[in-house]
């Protein structure tokens, strides 16, 4: 396996299953290896510039980088992108965060790898819903539908986490998607500040 020739093989086997992130356990099993050899291989290519590690057993191809949106699923799951990001994404917020944001249901985390920063905020697992897959022609991603992103950063708000941001649009909005999700929060304040966005749309 550390001939070029099989290094070549290598990156031509992962693009080959469309794999640009990958851990050490999908490493081995894709090429059916044992743990203590793969793990010296992708530590030596990591060196060579082959791969960059993006944490502790989870790396991707520095030839065929991903996406940040793809590395913010990847480093934190289960995760799907939403808050600031995604309502940029959808042109509710001006401008675009300087992080990517998502939702998760585990522990409130912070990753930086380069100059990109992946900020996962933490809700309930009954409220972990209201996503979908976006595909492009470069990228494939979870992200919150717009009215789901905008629910998450309320609900952050009205616990005090996150300021009110009043140049925020609200122009074509399904308002019933907005009260649907509110309720997975089973919040009143959330519920409030829903409602009065509701009547203003």
């Amino acid at each position: 396996m550390s001939t070029f020739l099989k290094i070549l093989q290598v990156r031509e086997e992962l693009l080959r299953l469309n794999i640009r992130i990958f851990s050490t356990t999908e490493f081995s099993r894709i090429f059916r290896a044992p743990q203590y050899s793969i793990k010296y291989f992708l530590e030596e290519q990591t060196n060579r510039g082959l791969f960059v590690r993006l944490k502790k057993g989870l790396y991707a191809l520095k030839t065929d980088f991903p996406g940040e949106e793809e590395i913010a699923n990847a480093l934190y799951k289960p995760s799907y992108i939403s808050f600031e990001y995604a309502l940029a994404y959808y042109g509710i917020l001006p401008e675009m965060p300087y992080r990517i944001t998502c939702a998760t249901t585990k522990p409130t985390r912070l990753f930086t790898i380069g100059q990109s920063s992946f900020a996962y905020y933490t809700i309930k697992e009954k409220a972990y819903q209201g996503y979908s897959l976006i595909k492009t022609e470069a990228k494939t991603f979870l992200m919150a539908d717009k009215e789901k992103a905008l629910v998450d950063y309320l609900y952050f708000e009205s616990i005090g986490e996150k300021t009110h941001n009043d140049r925020l649009n609200f122009k074509n909005l399904d308002k019933n998607k907005l009260l649907d999700y509110a309720k997975l929060f089973n919040r009143k304040n959330l519920t409030k500040i829903v409602m009065n966005i509701y009547a203003n749309i």
